[in-house]
């Protein structure tokens, strides 16, 4: 972005396409092919597969420059390339024959290669240079320096960064190979043994993902370095696996989340660091870090899986269950007779009928009033007019005095509630043999997620009865009842 006016905001800046188009263009196509494949290494659990390779690729870099005495990046892509595939190889036998985990066995191959590569680096140490940074952020900013000559039918020849060309033909395997063999892949990664018994071996699968892995990751490794290759490997894809249940449709994601990061990843690094005085920082760090605030996104806000979401859901679920409690409560109360509900009747009468129900359900009042109200609305509550007939001196004003009752309507709701917690603790008792102390909250945990159905298959179960194990009358089924 040559020449940009300070004033201008980053979406309006203009782009000097030989520069900015070619190093986005690098980080997309990095993005992608990655993307490609991580969504698989994340459903399969293996998501430190990138990270292992772009550490344990170091001995087949040294090696490559002791053999050929050269830093060319044919020699370096096939040393590289080699070892990557090596601790792929060795990471899956440890695992298997020494039966490990899978973690530990690509813990135990890559931090041994690792050390291997850092050894051979002193022996050539004197012959080679190599920049810790370039390692860890590659060298993106400069793709456009280093281009080929690749002929184009009718347009003809045009220089096109090398990178560009590399990763071009690398997402393009990846792409083809995801495509051809999506469903042995959806069945190698989610059930392998049912892959082998249709007629394909999962582990020649499980291997030619791995090679692809290691080949996809030495290509991104020179240009982006090991922190945006690990960053795309496995956060768009974990990003997109929050907010779809689809294969399909997560590696789709992935793709879109991980090509929108590598843009806005080199826009913030150029544009963010001016808020504070410094004129840029890396690219490639700056694309992990838009991954890491996509990730956070989704984390946060995804429809299903998403912190605020979930917190929303358990609030209407809380609130369901108050309501529902409201009233099978209430229903209870008028099963009693007067005489055997002294306290509800004390309580009613000294206005203070909320603070009692708010203490048998463990709420407050406010919650009490709020799923009254609540019902109220929905015409399932009618308040009526305390009986003054039972006031006495001390009394407050009779006049001030309503007490919730249910209306045909909140009677029904409240009978099929009530139905299937007594239902609950004559079927936890006859047929699950639990202990009468426990019945009650465990048919208080289900009678809320009971339909018709369940009520009846219920019923059957426990032979009709009339009564649950306390004695207390069951309700009737009702052709009202949902």
């Amino acid at each position: 972005m040559i020449g940009q006016a300070d004033t201008e905001p980053f979406w309006m800046v203009e782009w000097n396409w030989a520069l900015d188009g070619w190093i986005v263009a690098a980080g997309m196509l990095c993005a992608v092919a990655s993307s490609l494949l991580g969504c698989f290494l994340v459903l399969r659990r293996m998501s430190l597969l990138g990270d292992a390779i772009s550490h344990a690729v170091l001995p087949g870099l040294a090696a490559a420059f002791l053999i050929s005495g050269s830093r060319s990046s044919g020699w370096m892509f096939l040393g590289a390339v080699i070892v990557g595939v090596l601790t792929a190889l060795l990471s899956d036998w440890i695992h298997v024959r020494g039966e490990v985990d899978e973690g530990a066995s690509m813990g135990v191959v890559f931090t041994t290669l690792f050390a291997a590569g850092l050894v051979m680096i002193v022996l050539a140490a004197d012959r080679v240079d190599l920049d810790p940074g370039c390692v860890l952020y590659g060298a993106i900013e400069s793709t456009p320096l280093d281009t080929w000559t690749v002929p184009i039918p009718i347009l003809g020849s045009t220089e096109i960064p090398r990178v560009v060309v590399v990763l071009s033909i690398v997402t393009f395997i990846n792409a083809a190979f995801v495509i051809l063999f999506f469903k042995e892949l959806k069945m190698a990664t989610f059930d392998a043994e049912l892959a082998t018994s249709s007629g394909f071996s999962a582990k020649a699968i499980h291997y030619v993902l791995m090679t692809l892995v290691a080949v996809t990751a030495v290509a991104c490794f020179e240009s982006v370095g090991n922190i945006l290759v690990v960053a795309m490997l496995v956060v768009p894809a974990a990003t997109a696996y929050l907010l779809t249940d689809r294969l399909g449709m997560m590696i789709v994601l992935a793709c879109l989340i991980g090509a929108a990061c590598a843009w806005a990843g080199h826009v913030a690094a150029v544009e963010i660091p001016t808020w504070f005085g410094f004129r840029s920082t890396t690219t490639a760090g700056m694309m992990a870090v838009a991954t890491g605030f996509a990730f956070t996104l989704a984390v946060v806000g995804s429809p299903r899986r998403g912190l605020i979401p979930q917190w929303f859901r358990k609030q209407w679920l809380r609130w369901t269950i108050l309501t529902d409690d409201v009233l099978a409560l209430l229903y209870r109360m008028e099963e009693k007779t007067l005489d055997e509900r002294p306290i509800a009747d004390a309580m009613a009468m000294q206005a203070d009928l909320d603070a009692w129900m708010a203490d048998v359900l463990l709420t407050n009042r406010f919650a009490i009033k709020s799923a009254v109200k609540y019902h109220a609305w929905r015409g399932r509550i009618e308040t009526a007019q305390a009986d003054a007939s039972t006031s006495t001196a001390n009394d407050k004003d009779q006049s001030e005095v309503f007490v919730p009752k249910l209306t045909d309507v909140g009677r029904t709701e409240a009978e099929s509630l009530v139905r299937s917690h007594r239902l609950w603790e004559q079927y936890l008792v006859t047929r699950v043999d639990l202990e009468g102390s426990r019945i009650h909250q465990k048919a208080h945990q289900l009678e809320h997620f009971t339909d018709r159905q369940l009520q009846d298959q219920l019923d059957h179960q426990t032979d009709s009865p009339e009564k649950d194990p306390h004695g207390s009358p069951i309700p009737s089924a009702s052709d009202k009842q949902s």
